[in-house]
């Protein structure tokens, strides 16, 4: 079993955390399911958010998920001029048979703008 790494992005209508734990958790949920992926299969997940956030930290979504035994840690993404506002981004680490060229990373709504080049 190899390790791999998958990425993603959701973009938040607003800061609220109800809204929060709905996004990501929707995010999660289709980089396991996309994966064929399982809450045993992943590593650790690190989470990023614009620095317009501040309703909730992300990784309170994965907990809701039931993902409570993974490490989990949020980070603020870097304050670039012009970014797309509102946009929590994950990096998760999985124990996969993937082939990394199969692995497939998740850019849901709005958010895919930000990787064109990733089929979805």
């Amino acid at each position: 079993m190899a390790v791999r790494a998958v990425r993603g992005a959701v973009q938040l209508d607003v800061d609220d955390a109800g809204h929060m734990d709905e996004r990501v958790g929707a995010l999660l949920t289709a980089v396991l399911e996309r994966n064929a992926l399982t809450t045993d299969d992943l590593i650790s997940i690190w989470f990023t958010a614009t620095p317009d956030l501040h309703s909730d930290f992300p990784a309170a979504a994965a907990r809701k998920l039931g993902i409570v035994d993974v490490p989990l840690i949020c980070a603020q993404e870097l304050d670039v001029e012009g970014a797309m506002p509102r946009v929590v981004r994950v990096l998760a680490h999985i124990e996969s048979d993937l082939p990394r060229a199969e692995v497939a990373h998740v850019y849901l709504g709005a958010a895919a703008a930000l990787r064109k080049d990733v089929a979805q």
